[in-house]
């Protein structure tokens, strides 16, 4: 019998927005319904993706360069992680892929659009996630939550305010062309609010 493809889920929205908080409880609500999980996360997943995750957050770079850094990451990412586990049959949580990509690099950092689709294209043209929760949050919220934390911010974290208003309006912006896999989440409410949206979001693919 052949086995069954596992699906892809993924995490998005600016920083502070809350998102990396609910993907503890994504990978427990579906390990109970007896689902494999693998949680990884983006730049990063892989020895290699990490050491470009360092670079990527902490080096100052061409617009370009870091674009195709992340593209790059994001090849040996789905090459040695995501497009095994889902051949397994596992399903796979990721914190942030492309739309994260086309929200920083196109939308913050004014990466040309083609480019982008281009690279893409090229990388995983065949692959998108199965579904996308993005959490969607004012900067002026997400700064003050931040703001809360007592480690030191990586280059995009300290960008200004007008850069994080692109990067949201590009989310928004993806997830309008793309509404049938984007499910926008309202991340200025109570957690318990929150937490059930997400998993009403993904008890809509578990079938």
């Amino acid at each position: 019998m052949m086995q069954m493809r596992g699906k892809f889920i993924t995490f998005e929205g600016i920083d502070g927005a809350g998102k990396s908080s609910h993907i503890a409880g994504v990978c427990s609500f579906l390990a109970a319904r007896g689902i494999a999980v693998v949680s990884t996360r983006e730049p990063g997943g892989t020895p290699l993706g990490e050491k470009l995750r360092e670079l990527l957050l902490n080096e100052p770079m061409h617009l370009e360069t870091e674009a195709l850094l992340m593209f790059a990451a994001r090849r040996e990412h789905l090459d040695q992680v995501i497009e095994p586990a889902l051949a397994r049959g596992d399903w796979v949580v990721c914190d942030r892929f492309t739309d994260a990509t086309y929200a920083y690099q196109h939308g913050g950092r004014g990466l040309d659009r083609n480019k982008f689709a281009d690279l893409e294209r090229w990388v995983h043209g065949h692959l998108q996630p199965d579904l996308t929760l993005l959490f969607d949050l004012p900067f002026a919220v997400a700064r003050e939550r931040i703001a809360l934390q007592t480690r030191e911010l990586d280059r995009f974290e300290q960008e200004r305010a007008d850069f994080h208003e692109r990067v949201r309006q590009a989310y928004l912006e993806r997830a309008a062309a793309a509404s049938q896999r984007i499910h926008v989440i309202d991340a200025n409410q109570p957690l318990q609010n929150i937490k059930k949206l997400v998993e009403d979001a993904v008890a809509s693919i578990c079938k």
